[in-house]
Order: structure tokens, then sequence, then C-alpha cells
């Protein structure tokens, strides 16, 4: 078990380009989930040998969970009998407005070492469109907090290729978050996909999404203003300065075998991937029940296995543009 992802599917809202597999709800059912994922982690640990090399807590939203019950994961992963490195990169996802000062010492006091923080934006009026529970000002709070917390390695998402009336000016936010000196930037083009508020905006004409062609300009003035900042792109949507890839993620994107806990979380063994119950209740019941949370299992053949190694090689390594 050298890479482990837990998957935390709680959110406050949905924000309207997401399809992913979360559960929205106003009270947290922090005790009940850390019960299930620490049942869970005791039905793997056991067919699991290696030392851990990264641990990513991400969603969802984990930065909704209590501090003590990010506390208990962490701690209880960290097990000696997990034969952890003191070298681990322990990654969590968080969202600005729950980065306080509070907060952020006692991530570090658990072990976190690395924060991916959700900014998205830092356009008030796209990110009300997104619906996300912050605002730009958030952004930069988050990230002092974490620095004075001692979280140095933080890792910052944005999406491009935004709907045109929406007028973002894309090489601003680009700009601002570099002001913010983060180790990594995550960058993701919007996408439409079924069964989200985009779609159904989309449906009705409501909104549309850019072309090819401005989706590439947007793509490639982000590798121009990130690179003359200093962040070179290791993978197709990730940028870094020196010594600050995502371990983790580099993980998934090589090959390498990972273990998944929480719903909808998947596992890969270099042969089979698995991929747990979707529903957080369903997840929990069939844990409470003794039961695997496992629902379906693909067992690659040689053909699909290479046809991943290819597709993935077009993602990492590094790509070298020159435009």
């Amino acid at each position: 078990m050298h890479h482990l992802y837990v998957h935390v599917p709680f959110c406050r809202r949905r924000c309207s380009y997401c399809d992913f597999s979360i559960a929205v709800r106003k009270r947290i059912p922090a005790r009940e989930y850390v019960e299930a994922v620490l049942q869970e982690l005791a039905l793997v640990r056991d067919s699991s040998d290696g030392a851990l090399e990264t641990l990513y807590l991400g969603g969802g939203t984990p930065s909704l969970l209590p501090p003590e019950a990010i506390d208990t994961l962490v701690r209880s992963i960290r097990n000696p009998q997990s034969a952890i490195r003191n070298d681990v990169e322990v990654t969590l996802e968080a969202n600005p407005e729950d980065v306080t000062p509070d907060n952020a010492r006692a991530w570090r006091e658990s072990g976190v070492n690395r924060v991916s923080l959700g900014a998205q934006s830092f356009d008030d009026r796209v990110l009300k469109w997104m619906h996300r529970p912050h605002d730009a000002a958030r952004i930069g709070h988050a990230v002092r907090a974490l620095r004075a917390a001692g979280i140095d390695n933080i890792s910052l998402d944005l999406i491009f290729a935004l709907p045109a009336e929406l007028e973002r000016d894309w090489a601003r936010d680009l700009d601002l978050a570099c002001s913010l000196l983060p180790a990594h930037l995550s960058l993701y083009g919007l996408t439409v996909e079924e069964r989200t508020p985009l779609a159904r905006w989309v449906s009705r004409g409501a909104t549309s999404v850019p072309n090819d062609d401005r989706y590439a300009e947007e793509y490639l003035l982000a590798h121009r203003r990130l690179a003359a900042r200093g962040y070179a792109f290791y993978e197709v949507s990730n940028a870094a300065r020196d010594g600050h890839r995502s371990r983790h993620n580099s993980a998934y994107w090589s090959g390498r075998a990972y273990v998944g806990l929480g719903p909808a979380a998947h596992s890969f063994d270099g042969r089979a991937r698995r991929w747990n119950t979707a529903a957080w209740e369903a997840y929990r019941r069939a844990l409470a029940a003794g039961r695997s949370p496992v629902d379906s299992e693909e067992v690659l053949t040689d053909a699909q296995r290479e046809l991943e190694r290819v597709y993935l090689g077009c993602r990492y390594p590094p790509i070298r543009l020159t435009a």
C-alpha cells in the first residue's frame, strides 16, 4: 500500500460543473464516516504490503470534516503497522472558506503537509456562477493561514475556458494565483458533464461552452505565463516549482498501484481495477454489516494495459510545448 486515497464525499452544495460522487449535507456525519473508513482500512490493510509513500484525502470536501476526524483518520493510517515513511506526502483537499488559523494548525499537527486549495477563480462573479461558497478574498486569507501553520506545500486549482458571457479575465486570474506563490497549480478546462446544473443551462440555451480555439488559446496562455513565473508543466494539467510535483497523482499517471477508501473510491493493483459503491449510505451500510463495499471489478487484458500505457504516456512524463 504505497499510495492511499481516501474519498470524503460530503459537500455543502454541488458546484455547477460537478458530476463527482458527493453527498450534499447540512450536517456532516463525521463520526459515522470515520468509523466506516477505518472498517474498510482494516479489510485492505491485511492484504497490503510496503511502506506508505503518499496519502491523499480528496472529495467532495475533506476540509468539512472536523479537525479531530481528520486527525483520527491520518493517525490511524499512520499506525506503525502501516510501515509509513517519515517523508510521506499527506495531502488534504480544502475549500478556502474552511481554512482558518485553528484548522490549519490542527491539520499540520495531524501530519498534513500539503494542501490542495479549490480556488477556481479570483472573480467573485465567476465564483457565484460556479456555486462556490467562497469569495476571491478568502483565497489569499487561506494561503496565509496555511503558511502561518507551517504548511508551505500549497497547490491552487483553477478552471479555464469558461462561457464568454462571464467575461472572465483568465490572464488576471493567472497573475493573481502566481502572486500568492503557490508551490503547485492545477488547471482544468471546463467540461459539460451530464446531470449537472451546467448541462441543464446549456441544454436550454442559457449558456454555452467555449469553442476549441479559445480553449487552446487559454491553455497556451497559461503555459507561457506560468513558465515565466518559474513553473514547469510536468503533466498536461499540472505545473509545479522544482521539487513540488504531486507525488500521489504522479503515481496514477505512471501506472503504479494504489488503494482507495471511501464511497466511489478506486483501487488498482496493476492487473485489476476495483471501485466501491458510490452512494454514501450504501457504503456505510455495507461496512456496518461486515460486507466489502466493493461494487465491481475490471480485470485488464494485455491490450487494455498497453492502451493505458500509451495514453498515460501522452499525459506524463511532461510534454514540451513551443507555442
